[in-house]
């Protein structure tokens, strides 16, 4: 039996997929805008290439990205509606340190907007934390083959009821120089994945309350009902968790997906009133907004729609 030839309904809604996901289009754009640092010219050849993270932020390129740099505050110099410059202070080498630009983008989780940007109106503050984050925990399991999968003719398995409601095969992407798994017998990743939530609260509450448990949660609470949860799934097919499980990796995500807006708990959904994400993204002075956030919708084509619309709404 061939995977190639067993249809998979979630690679057939994409027009193109990475092996990595999302991180190749980020390294797709490093590469565009500091071509020293990644090798290539062709979307293909971004899989295995590798960084020269050196590259990333030398003071001769256009472009700079400095890493491990956490910004702190972001401020006009002088009022909002005269100032000619940007100061950004940021927290780096274990100290805290400035520059200064014509115009600055807050492209992060928009409730954190309102502690770094202390000059923007209230009304656009209040509705900037509204942006509660869906915290997600994906997990990635390597499986020594998949042949339980094969045996009971499944690739994705949704399970309301357990810890992790999702359990899915990697899907089948070669590319670039990279394979994937062709046979049964070979390696593969499991994908789990869990939206963290509180049942019987608000959405927003939910998402607080999922947050607080993905870090409270131990790996050895996850790893415990990973194993549990891949046996009795699997176990008929002959899985076998001591034998088959090579390695676990967790990635608490309490920051995950963008929130997105139902009729459920957003009253003006329906109403055809201003969203708290239109107010949101206005622009201030020389600041301006962009992020998932700013659209309400967790998707990287809304994204990059909202960082286009940001670096034109920049003033010159």
């Amino acid at each position: 039996m061939n995977r190639d030839c067993i249809p998979n309904a979630e690679a057939d809604k994409y027009f193109f997929h990475f092996p990595d996901g999302n991180a190749s289009i980020a390294r797709l754009l490093v590469r565009k805008l500091i071509p020293q640092a990644i090798p290539g010219i062709s979307p293909t050849g971004i899989v295995l290439a590798k960084v020269d993270y050196s590259k990333l932020d030398e003071p001769s390129y256009w472009t700079r990205i400095r890493l491990n740099s956490t910004v702190v505050k972001v401020k006009h110099v002088g009022k909002p509606d005269r100032a000619k410059e940007v100061e950004v202070t940021y927290f780096a080498d274990k100290k805290l340190q400035t520059v200064r630009a014509a115009n600055c983008i807050l492209a992060c989780w928009h409730v954190v907007i309102p502690y770094i940007a202390q000059e923007l109106p209230q009304p656009q503050k209040d509705a900037l934390a509204s942006a509660q984050k869906v915290p997600l925990l994906y997990t990635n399991v390597l499986a020594r083959n998949w042949t339980a999968f094969q045996k009971l003719a499944a690739s994705t398995i949704y399970a309301p009821g357990m810890y992790h409601t999702a359990v899915n095969l990697d899907i089948p992407v070669s590319i670039g120089g990279y394979e994937c798994t062709k046979t049964p017998d070979d390696p593969i990743v499991v994908h789990m994945m869990k939206a963290a939530c509180e049942p019987g609260l608000p959405a927003r509450d939910q998402h607080r309350m999922g947050r607080i448990q993905l870090y409270e949660t131990t790996f050895e609470t996850y790893e415990r009902s990973i194993r549990d949860q891949l046996s009795r799934m699997l176990g008929p097919g002959g899985f076998d968790p001591a034998r088959d499980i090579l390695e676990i990796t967790v990635n608490r995500w309490p920051h995950g997906y963008a929130y997105e807006y139902n009729s459920l708990f957003d009253k003006f959904w329906l109403e055809g009133t201003e969203t708290p994400c239109q107010i949101a993204r206005k622009p201030f002075g020389r600041l301006a907004i962009a992020n998932a956030d700013a659209d309400a919708y967790a998707y990287t084509d809304c994204a990059i729609d909202q960082a286009y619309r940001a670096v034109h709404e920049l003033k010159s």
